[in-house]
């Protein structure tokens, strides 16, 4: 089954640094990403702490054991349509049955949003602009 792309557009983190986001295990948690939300791996790197690189689009992160909280952290992915990124991500193996999309405003930017925590904890919000 081809399974319909949706574009990665950009990549915010909610605390410092997209590249470093913290998980406990690099090697348990890159499955989710490559797998559910469509990352490729781009590089590995031992120091100062492990970290795995992933780009999917213009987006790149980087999950890193640097004893962080992943329950404090996360992205905002902004895309090019929210609904076939659900979509996608569900036949990817998303293990949920709706989105429960939801309206947030910043500024003067209205977004159609929807969630993900991953496995490891770390909490994404996935959005696109709307008109107006």
């Amino acid at each position: 089954m081809e399974i319909t792309k949706t574009i990665f557009k950009g990549a915010w983190p909610y605390q410092k640094d997209a590249m470093s986001l913290p998980v406990a295990s690099v090697d348990e948690a890159v499955s989710f990403y490559e797998t559910v939300m469509g990352f490729s791996q781009t590089g590995k790197e031992e120091k100062p702490f492990r970290r795995i690189l992933l780009k999917r689009d213009a987006v790149q992160i980087g999950l890193a054991e640097n004893s962080g909280d992943p329950a404090q952290d996360g992205c905002f992915f902004e895309v090019d349509n929210v609904e076939m990124a659900f979509t996608e991500m569900k036949a990817r193996g998303l293990q949920r049955d709706t989105a429960d999309y939801d309206w947030q405003r910043y500024g003067d930017t209205l977004w159609k949003v929807f969630f993900v925590v991953a496995p490891d904890g770390l909490c994404y919000c996935i959005g696109e602009r709307q008109p107006g």
